[in-house]
């Protein structure tokens, strides 16, 4: 079956971030030999003085394909995991969600994009997991992170919220190389310019900087490209820059 896991405010400034742990948990899943789990999804929910969080306010989420035995074991395991990890003063949240034809995907989604536009409360993702069955739990502090928990699953849901954890050395700054070349490799689905559109595999890419990052689009890892600049012609391509793709 297809799981989604999402931690939220795990972590404190002067330590490692909610993405770290979240990989940590994902090498312990497969370690384990629980199930496959995906690339990480990171979310950027509201900002708002009403709002705890420790720098962004985002959130982490990612699937796994795993055995329906091993699901019970699955979360106890990951709730002892952010128990036992998390940062001491932050507010954990865990939410799995098992992705079922009878799961309500439309609702969870919208309480994602209600999480990025407005305050919600525990007492909103409590209710709202209850309602669908999903395993939602705090794990320290004040636990507020279970809003952003079941928010990450929601926008992760809805696949065109956020960005994939990881950046990528594939070629130097100014280097170009074919769409084919690039969606060879296993994080890369397509090549998409900002307007939506997918580039053929045989148009060229140039490097607009040392590193890449993609982003969750349709479902998919997306690089995203925009129009070479400096008088280039109709057609030439670059990457994003890391201050470009950070508005995913």
């Amino acid at each position: 079956m297809k799981i989604f896991i999402c931690m939220d405010d795990t972590d404190q400034l002067k330590g490692p971030g909610t993405g770290h742990l979240a990989q940590e948990l994902c090498e312990e899943i497969e370690k384990i030999g629980w199930g496959m789990c995906s690339a990480i999804s990171r979310h950027q929910l509201y900002v708002h003085e009403d709002i705890p969080y420790t720098s962004h306010n985002s959130t982490m989420c990612f699937e796994a394909d795993i055995a329906g035995d091993t699901l019970t074991p699955l979360i106890h395991y990951s709730s002892n995991f952010l128990q036992e990890k998390s940062a001491p003063g932050s507010d954990p949240g865990l939410c799995v969600s098992v992705d079922h034809p009878g799961l309500n995907r439309g609702k969870l989604t919208e309480f994602g994009q209600r999480a990025k536009q407005t305050v919600l409360n525990k007492e909103d993702a409590y209710q709202l997991a209850a309602e669908l069955n999903i395993h939602l739990s705090e794990h320290g502090g004040t636990g507020q992170g279970v809003v952003g928990a079941l928010a990450g699953v929601g926008l992760r849901l809805g696949g065109n919220d956020g960005r994939l954890r990881g950046w990528y050395h594939l070629g130097r700054k100014g280097e170009s190389i074919a769409v084919s070349s690039l969606t060879a490799y296993d994080f890369i689905d397509w090549v998409r310019c900002e307007n939506g559109a997918l580039l053929t595999d045989d148009t060229p890419v140039f490097f607009g900087g040392e590193e890449v990052k993609t982003v969750l689009q349709n479902g998919k890892q997306v690089l995203l490209v925009k129009r070479k600049s400096n008088g280039a012609k109709p057609g030439h391509w670059t990457t994003l820059t890391k201050q470009e793709v950070k508005i995913y």
